[in-house]
């Protein structure tokens, strides 16, 4: 069995599941506009809203353009013409507060916490992150925390994952992990950087491409097995 000594963890619907947070902030954010979030409205905003950070990750746009156009290209199709970086504002605010645990993070994270050395690597907003991390009580628990957006690059880019490892005291890629849900952000970018890397894979999505993860998950607990390591008994966290 490999012996890790840097784990590498995502954080959207890795660690803290981002679709209640979402969903949440949404609801806010269409009561405001004095708009129904219904299913179809929200599937369509989804799709809208992927397609632009696909963009992102494939170096087409920058992230400005995605935050700042989403919103007005949505509701342009429902008829509505807004300032699409003034309801970024308001979404972002209510995003913050989103710091809904992914089921078995803060038991995972707490039990490795004395074992490995611990980093958080994830796109998106600097301000949104660290505030989702402190109010889930996972912040302290790592020893630094990557974010695209303070980086200058994002996953999969190499250059980003250049930037955090540059950072990292004594960080060898032999013995580092990556964990994380985006199959394109984290698994490719981690191979392309020279990682292992652990797909978390709840939903069981399929892979149509070559590449292939290192170890793959559909729960977090599995972690213990790949790392050979013990389950203390921490208390389950809701």
């Amino acid at each position: 069995m490999k012996k890790y000594q840097t784990l590498l963890f995502d954080v959207d619907d890795t660690l803290l599941d981002f679709g209640a947070a979402e969903d949440a902030a949404l609801r806010l954010l269409f009561d405001s506009q004095k708009m129904t979030l219904t299913t179809e409205i929200k599937a369509h905003y989804q799709k809208i809203n992927q397609g632009l950070w696909k963009s992102f990750e494939e170096g087409k746009i920058d992230r400005d353009e995605v935050v700042n156009t989403r919103y007005s290209l949505l509701f342009k199709e429902y008829g509505h013409e807004v300032d699409g970086a003034l309801l970024e504002k308001s979404y972002r605010s209510f995003l913050e507060e989103g710091h809904q645990l992914v089921v078995g993070a803060m038991e995972l994270i707490s039990d490795l916490q004395n074992k490995y050395d611990l980093y958080i690597v994830t796109n998106g907003v600097s301000k949104t992150q660290d505030k989702r991390l402190r109010g889930s009580g996972l912040h302290p628990l790592f020893k630094g925390v990557f974010v695209s957006e303070d980086t200058g690059y994002q996953k999969p880019m190499k250059p980003y994952f250049d930037y955090v490892f540059a950072r990292i005291p004594d960080f060898s890629v032999e013995k580092a992990l990556i964990i994380g849900d985006s199959f394109s952000a984290d698994i490719v970018g981690g191979q392309l950087a020279g990682l292992d890397t652990c797909w978390f894979n709840p939903t069981m999505k399929s892979n149509h491409t070559e590449i292939v993860p290192t170890y793959e998950i559909q729960k977090l607990d599995e972690l213990y097995r790949i790392l050979n390591i013990d389950k203390e008994s921490a208390p389950q966290q809701g």
